[in-house]
């Protein structure tokens, strides 16, 4: 698949369904991330949302913001 060279940052909350999706698709994907917790980090929840995301997950692949788990728009980005 991609060339796995840029940053990936999950911004999540517990208990989110998509935020377990997204990390189990990185770990098969042998993806490394860091993820951030946003009910912890009020920063990163502002962060967030002021990239126009209004809940989580939160993806951000090297510069790209994408909002949700967009499977098809994370693998363009992450190749791209």
């Amino acid at each position: 698949m991609a060339k796995k060279t840029k940053k990936v940052v999950l911004f999540s909350s517990p208990g989110c369904t998509w935020c377990s999706v997204a990390k189990k698709y990185f770990k098969e994907q042998g993806i490394t991330f860091k993820e951030i917790d946003i009910s912890k980090d009020s920063k990163a929840s502002q962060d967030c949302q002021r990239h126009g995301c209004k809940g989580v997950p939160v993806i951000l692949v090297g510069s790209r913001w994408i909002c949700g788990f967009d499977q098809k728009k994370i693998e363009k980005v992450l190749v791209s």
